[in-house]
């Protein structure tokens, strides 16, 4: 048999690549041309107008660093947790699990509640910060709370399958060869974590610049101080200026769409390592 009998493709089976190409196209393709036909309809002088005001470009740049931040974070935090769960056997490590992936069948509303229910001015906890001069709710640090909760899975989910599959006898080598233990994390177990580690990053940043629905309830929404991107195109919806919500959204979306390609892109290249 040729290989061109072999690749070609039956009737059934373009059938249906056209018709998940059309499917994707209408869900996917349309609202980006609706939003770009909208976002540009200035052009992009209109798109910096929109950006560069005062109260946008604050609000953006809340998005940016809080989301920086997160992605930090969880760089760190998601490392060990999933070095925890891949390493260790422990009672309640099923429960760890679970709650790991918690955080993807919330809706993010009540991930707000849920802060302003722990944080709030009332509560043992709010009071306890109040007392030494915090502020947390309704500023940055809520909304840094709230993003670290909904973000928790990305890089703990990244990072332990090429942990899992890692082999024990490089780390037990260097130790025989006289290795301390922070050398054998920096110069065996970091250089294959890596990319794996960027991965979950890349997502947790992506994810928390288009965060919505928690930021909102934690946030107080006041400008200059805790109002983010995405708050601010739903403000100017609500406003009656479409066109201005929708140029800061392209911004937005090219960053969420930068962010997923890198990501993309390491994650092809932790499969080659693994493969």
């Amino acid at each position: 048999m040729s290989v061109a009998a072999v690749t070609r493709a039956s009737p059934i089976q373009r059938v249906m690549r056209g018709g998940v190409f059309f499917y994707v196209a209408v869900l996917v393709m349309l609202p980006l041309v609706a939003l770009a036909s909208s976002g540009l309809s200035n052009g992009l002088a209109g798109v910096w107008h929109a950006i560069t005001s005062p109260v946008a470009a604050d609000a953006l740049l809340l998005t940016l660093w809080t989301g920086a931040l997160t992605a930090v974070i969880n760089a760190v935090a998601g490392t060990a947790t999933a070095w925890v769960l891949v390493r260790f056997r422990f009672p309640g490590r099923g429960l760890l699990q679970a709650l790991v992936d918690l955080p993807f069948a919330i809706p993010t509303l009540v991930t707000g509640v849920m802060l302003v229910l722990l944080l709030g001015p009332t509560r043992p906890m709010g009071r306890w910060f109040e007392s030494h001069g915090m502020e947390i709710l309704f500023a940055p640090p809520a909304i840094v709370f709230a993003l670290l909760f909904i973000t928790v899975p990305f890089v703990v989910r990244a990072v332990e399958p090429v942990l899992a599959e890692m082999d024990p006898a490089e780390e037990e080598a260097a130790r025989t060869l006289g290795a301390s233990d922070a050398a054998i994390v920096r110069r065996v177990i970091l250089p294959s974590l890596l990319p794996a580690i960027g991965v979950g990053a890349l997502q947790s940043f992506a994810r928390a610049i288009a965060e919505f629905g928690s930021i909102v309830v934690v946030s107080g929404n006041i400008p200059h101080k805790s109002l983010t991107g995405a708050i601010y195109i739903f403000g100017e919806v609500e406003g009656g200026r479409p066109d201005v919500a929708a140029a800061v959204s392209l911004v937005l979306l090219a960053l969420s769409f930068g962010l997923s390609l890198g990501a993309r892109a390491l994650r092809d290249r932790v499969g080659g390592r693994r493969g």
